[in-house]
């Protein structure tokens, strides 16, 4: 069993606060984005990033969350990208909003 970030205690790894102490047992840093305006149909969807940032490269990730709404916002799907291909994501979304504004400068 894993153990507390802070007091060493016994920790269940389905925990987000140690029990002993009340430690944070992960730390992550949220963003969520709307749906585009003039496309979705559904005008609650969102997109979650959440980027989690563990001391070990197990627990460093990124996660994607589509949400929708319909009354209880909720999670209607999720992935997880390793730090390598979340830097790949990232390169690849710069690259095209360079490409999109050379386009429209010329």
């Amino acid at each position: 069993m894993p153990a507390c970030t802070s007091c060493r205690g016994e920790v269940q790894e389905r925990f987000r606060f140690c029990p002993w102490c009340g430690a944070a047992q992960r730390m992550k840093v949220v963003e969520l984005f709307a749906g585009h305006p003039l496309l979705e149909k559904d005008p609650e969807k969102a997109l979650r990033v959440s980027c989690y940032l563990g001391e070990d490269e197990e627990s460093r990730h990124v996660r994607f969350s589509v949400w929708g709404g319909g009354g209880t916002p909720r999670a209607e799907a999720a992935v997880s990208l390793s730090e390598e291909e979340a830097e790949r994501l990232a390169r690849f979304l710069a690259e095209t909003a360079r490409l999109a504004d050379q386009q429209a400068t010329s």
